[in-house]
């Protein structure tokens, strides 16, 4: 088991380094000076050589890689000065002349705009993000196991056709049209009827309380976000209901006279719940990638909107490091996901 384990945080390890990579060389290969980003029109030549300097820009490509890479491990080697102290924020563990071993949390560097700390903005971020995606992912879990539940115990009837329709096309409409429509019904056009608004975060400044939780402003973004995860859970479980409502101990127990609910929920649906846990598993991560548009639309406090902002804003920093932060809870998730599996079914750590 042990070795089942190391084997999957190694590739999680290269996974990682990959996108690390590829995010590196993706976004430092397109057009564009950060210098002018900082400056606009307003710099002259001197300063523009000056702010590429600081920020390691005038070196060679591959020499800029290195000391990404060396920015984000957790022991590396730095210049022992006050900037390097104020910016790693480490922990020295070996003197090397002018410079020093050191172990310390992986440094995103600095925003080109704010000169804030990248991990400090995505932080304050990240929690409204996860809120978001926990809640579409549960949001998706009861309501598509419901429904697919339904939908195969109504197998061939009205009932189970108009679901399959409805899901078909979650999976078909994209998030954010999906986001569009959702907030022109039922925060516009609707708003009286549904007390919802247009756009909203999670915390809210009262006159009176300070900061609050404005719950109601989760609703539309979150169902918004679960409807794709929630039609594809919905055709799992009934093309898993389908197949375990034929098996042989089911109609075992039937003839047995056992009541038909215990039979769904107790026998079939147990045993039915395999494919859409591995759908669920699947689908938390990726929600966190597929929140951003939402976040946007909905002007909800997040890293999707600030990454976005950072886009607009050519704020490098910030856009690679959300998007290093998002792979590593992916690889996260799946690696423990993998784990969960090896634990149940111990045939899983052969392969």
């Amino acid at each position: 088991m042990l070795k089942y384990i190391l084997n999957r945080l190694f590739y999680g390890f290269l996974v990682i380094f990959g996108v690390i990579t590829v995010v590196f060389f993706l976004f430092f290969a397109l057009p564009g000076d950060p210098a002018e980003t900082l400056l606009g029109n307003k710099g002259n030549a001197e300063q523009r050589k000056q702010i590429t300097q600081e920020l390691g820009l005038d070196k060679p490509l591959i020499l800029q890689y290195i000391y990404y890479l060396n920015d984000l491990s957790f022991v590396s080697i730095h210049k022992d000065t006050q900037k390097a102290r104020k910016d790693y924020q480490y922990l020295a563990i070996l003197k090397m002349g002018e410079n020093v071993l050191v172990a310390k949390m992986p440094y995103l560097r600095r925003s080109y705009l704010s000169k804030k700390r990248v991990s400090e903005i995505l932080y304050e971020d990240i929690g409204g993000t996860l809120v978001l995606a926990m809640t579409a992912m549960l949001l998706a879990s009861i309501m598509g196991v419901t429904l697919g539940v339904i939908s195969a115990l109504n197998a061939r009837t009205w009932i189970d056709y108009t679901l399959i329709t409805i899901t078909v096309a979650g999976i078909s409409t994209p998030s954010f049209v999906m986001a569009i429509l959702m907030a022109n019904i039922f925060a516009f056009y609707l708003s009286e009827y549904t007390g919802l608004r247009l756009t909203g975060s999670l915390w809210e400044l009262d006159a009176q309380y300070g900061y609050r939780i404005a719950l109601s402003n989760l609703i539309l973004p979150a169902f918004t976000l679960a409807l794709r995860p929630l039609a594809v859970i919905t055709q799992l479980t009934r093309s898993s209901m389908l197949d375990v409502l034929t098996q042989d101990y089911i109609r075992t127990a039937r003839a047995k006279g056992i009541p038909k609910y215990v039979i769904i929920v107790k026998h079939a649906l147990k045993n039915a719940l395999n494919p859409v846990i591995t759908a669920v598993s699947g689908w938390l991560a990726t929600l966190m990638a597929g929140a951003f548009f939402i976040e946007y639309i909905f002007n909800w406090k997040g890293l999707g909107k600030t990454t976005i902002q950072a886009v607009q804003e050519s704020d490098l920093p910030i856009v690679m490091g959300a998007v290093i932060i998002v792979a590593c809870i992916f690889v996260f998730v799946n690696i423990i996901v993998d784990v969960l599996y090896a634990l149940l079914d111990p045939r899983v750590r052969i392969n």
